[in-house]
């Protein structure tokens, strides 16, 4: 049999790859054609080409695979046209190749508006590695710039714009809202909200009359009279079907576009078959990957039924798509599921709204409360996955059905029996790839499947959208578990140890720098998940220098510059002021530094002064000047120690029992520069009215007749948490003993970028294990602890003072490395209450 596929994009590839496993490469003779110069690239993650992935890290496959397959692989030469009765292909370098079967896997053009100008320099369409390349060379002139569509590629393309540094970016919607499709109104405003917080210019209701400008782009107008100044312009407005071969070809085409095929995905003519974005399925062009892959998947089985003569079944055709999808645009998720408008007599909407947090939550509910028919959730996407298979699967929903949205009573979200445990093992885990519960439990239990990476390898699941990756995750640790196998949780690709199994090696082989360790027990370059990792394991080690031994590329871009780096590429410099005392001196000297630098100043809610609007090249300066007036690093740009707030405590206040600005500065000088997995945060309450807020903190301490009471394992955010009670009535000295070995016990096991909350959230036996491993020493560790806590006591130095004595950490402070007193010219400021800030913030 041979078969031909016109278009080498993912649902092409992935009609080839289902193919050969399906019925090896031994029953039918296959060509592909591609119009693009390069083999098959994930098209789903593009934009990552602006966070650093190359055109072959996007691949799908090698030229290899293709070869090792028998596939004869044509790239850069498309099919010019279709020879329907002697059944020949014919393409523009002038092969001519004859099918017994052909599958249209043309996929989808960008939508160009039909506005005059769109042929300028400087306006691009968002499709292809070949316009990210020119997008990226020409943003190296640009300035100012704007995305014409405010849907899934249009966002995506507005991050690429961020990422390539361009100051000032505008979304154009001709919609009122932006996301149409996926999200109503109300959580339409949410995300805009959010999105224009992180620096974009949002213009819905926009219809672009023309793009102004000689040969170049230099402004945009909309029909309404306003216009906007931009010298670079994505178009990314939507799709249209690639049909044209087809209609001239004489096969049936929709009204407005698109191939029409059946629940078979045959187009008129019986022998050809289309799939993907070029297919019209009952009027409904798909524009996403996962349903191009089901489409595939159905041409595949009833080809297979014709090689192995059989009849395909009637069950096992194309039926249409869920289109739920869970999203990160720009840093903000956002997901819709099931059916995330319905709203009729039969059915109940719940729905919760925090502006200030910027999360909105709806879901759409049977009228008796029973089952869910689809929601929408933005800013606070992470019960998606779990929300998503109750509505496949039909669950019954708890008594009050706002507790899967809301969390349970206690805090934390409501399970009520609808994790991914409790689906039935038909339940689609993997929608791209089409990967049932069972099956994923089943290579975990027969082929010893033991990280998600194996599990991607043995069943396609998660290699796709990537949305079911932590549902993966929870099915191997759960079926591990029930057979007493050791769950590993591998850190990365790079490394084949855990976070707490990496800690133990570099402590061992006495490793002192991310190349090392790399080098030792690690293979490849390193990655963005493994870098940082190892960095702070290196500093929760030894508490050196985190810019020496060429570790400074490995951290994360705070930690490089010693700051907090904000918006329009400017620094904010934040001194400890520990316990939040500072005399009045320091308070002038701060002024000063701020009033020298035109910082912009603000007391924070940890008791400290922060100053925004440095330049990276003042840095150094600032720090000089501040350690000369007395102060050091407050930390703020680590995963370290941030604050100890305090109360007044005794020393002014008529309730404070114990001096609690005393004690809360010596807790903030002794652990300060500390390292760990997570930032952490602390205070001291002078009494029980607990001015301080100790019971939000990663560890806090309050007053009693007595002492002390120490609690642990609390934070604010998004999803606060109050500490538990480890140990009452403490002296000073036992406090800070339990204080010394609760977090060494957590640097050491906690994984990355885990809260003290998260981790005893996630620990078998909570806080009565903690308390015996901590105060009861049942784990015969605590001197050990003790020890290490006071070498890293005693290592401690001011980053700060080290890079302001040291030259040549100092020259890594400029913007231009030949012109070291130039600041960047880019960088610009307006007036805001008689103080200043960039100029694209809102």
């Amino acid at each position: 049999m041979k078969i031909v596929v016109i278009g080498n994009g993912m649902v092409g590839y992935k009609f080839c790859e289902k193919l050969i496993s399906k019925a090896g490469f031994d029953q039918f003779k296959l060509a592909i054609f591609g119009e693009e110069i390069r083999p098959a690239y994930d098209r789903v993650h593009l934009s990552e080409f602006f966070s650093g992935k190359s055109a072959n890290d996007l691949g799908l496959s090698s030229y290899e695979w293709y070869a090792e397959n028998n596939i004869r692989l044509h790239l850069g030469d498309p099919i010019q046209c279709i020879d329907r009765k002697n059944k020949t292909v014919h393409s523009h370098k002038g092969i001519t190749e004859s099918y017994d079967y052909l599958v249209l896997a043309t996929g989808s053009s960008a939508f160009v508006p039909p506005v005059p100008g769109t042929d300028k320099q400087g306006v691009f369409i968002y499709r292809t590695i070949e316009d990210l390349e020119m997008i990226a060379g020409y943003a190296k002139k640009a300035k100012t710039g704007a995305v014409i569509g405010g849907g899934l590629l249009g966002l995506e393309a507005a991050k690429a714009m961020i990422d390539l540094g361009i100051n000032e970016t505008h979304v154009i919607e001709f919609a009122p809202r932006l996301m149409p499709r996926q999200i109503d109104d109300a959580g339409s405003k949410i995300l805009q909200s959010k999105l224009e917080g992180l620096g974009l210019k949002i213009h819905t209701t926009k219809n672009t009359s023309a793009i102004i400008g000689d040969d170049a782009i230099t402004g945009m107008q909309f029909t309404d009279g306003s216009s906007i100044d931009v010298d670079m312009l994505i178009i990314s407005a939507g799709i249209k079907p690639r049909d044209e071969l087809a209609k001239h070809a004489g096969l049936e085409i929709g009204d407005r576009g698109g191939i029409v095929v059946n629940d078979f995905m045959q187009t008129s003519d019986p022998n050809i078959f289309a799939i993907g974005e070029c297919a019209l399925y009952n009027n409904m062009i798909y524009g996403l990957v996962a349903p191009g892959y089901a489409m595939a998947e159905v041409v595949v089985n009833n080809l297979w039924a014709k090689i192995s003569l059989n009849s395909p079944s009637g069950d096992g055709g194309f039926t249409g798509y869920d289109m739920s999808t869970k999203l990160k645009l720009i840093g903000v998720d956002v997901a819709s599921f099931g059916d995330p408008f319905i709203s009729t007599n039969e059915t109940r909407t719940i729905i919760l709204e925090n502006s200030v947090k910027g999360v909105y939550k709806r879901i759409n509910v049977t009228k008796d409360g029973k089952y869910l028919l689809g929601g929408i959730l933005v800013g606070d996407a992470d019960a998606y996955s779990r929300l998503l298979q109750t509505t496949k699967n039909k669950i019954v929903l708890p008594p009050n059905p706002e507790d899967i949205i809301l969390g349970s009573r206690g805090g934390a979200e409501a399970d009520n029996g609808a994790g991914v445990l409790s689906l039935p093992d038909n339940a689609l885990i993997c929608s791209c790839e089409s990967v049932s519960k069972g099956t994923i439990c089943n290579v975990v239990s027969d082929q010893n499947c033991e990280t998600v990476d194996a599990i991607k390898k043995c069943t396609k699941a998660g290699t796709g959208c990537g949305g079911c990756v932590p549902m993966l995750k929870d099915l191997m640790v759960y079926t591990m578990k029930s057979q007493g196998r050791y769950v590993r949780n591998v850190l990365c690709e790079h490394f084949n140890y855990s976070r707490q199994e990496l800690y133990d090696i570099v402590k061992v082989k006495q490793l002192k720098s991310f190349d090392e360790v790399l080098d030792t027990v690690g293979h490849g370059d390193g990655c963005e998940i493994c870098k940082p990792v190892v960095s702070s394991i290196l500093a929760c080690l030894w508490n050196e220098m985190i810019l020496d031994k060429g570790n400074d590329t490995a951290q994360d871009s705070n930690d490089r510059y010693l700051a907090n780096i904000q918006k329009g590429g400017t620094y904010s410099v934040v001194p400890r002021i520990p316990g939040g005392e500072i005399t009045p001196d320091k308070l002038i000297k701060l002024g000063e530094i701020a009033k020298k630098y035109n910082l912009y100043t603000k007391i924070t809610g940890g008791q400290r002064i922060d100053m925004f609007g440095a330049h990276v090249n003042d840095l150094p300066n600032i720090w000089e000047d501040l350690i000369e007036a007395g102060f050091e690093s407050g930390h703020a740009y680590g995963k370290a120690l941030r604050t100890v707030k305090s109360c007044v405590g005794s020393t002014w206040c008529r309730f404070g029992l114990h001096d609690s600005v005393s004690f809360a500065i010596r807790i903030e000088e002794r652990y300060r520069g500390l390292r760990a997995p997570h930032k952490i945060k602390s205070a001291v309450s002078g009494c029980i009215r607990e001015c301080a807020e100790a019971q939000s903190k990663d560890f806090g301490i309050i007053a009693t007749e007595k002492g002390w009471n120490l609690y642990v394992c609390g934070n604010g955010g998004s999803k606060p948490q109050h500490a538990k009670l480890l140990a009452a009535d403490l002296d000073d000295e036992t406090c800070i003993k339990y204080i010394d070995r609760f977090l060494m016990f957590y640097i050491k096991t906690a994984d990355p970028l885990t809260r003290t909350a998260t981790w005893l959230n996630k620990m078998e036996g909570g806080i009565d294990y903690v308390r015996n491993v901590v105060v009861n020493d049942s784990l015969g560790i605590a001197q050990q602890l003790e020890e290490e806590m006071q070498m890293l006591v005693d290592n401690y130095k001011c980053e700060w003072k080290e890079v302001v004595k040291n030259p040549e950490l100092r020259k890594r402070f400029n913007h231009f490395v030949n012109a070291p007193e130039e600041k960047d010219p880019t960088i610009q400021f307006e007036p805001l209450r008689e103080q200043k800030r960039a100029k694209e913030w809102k």
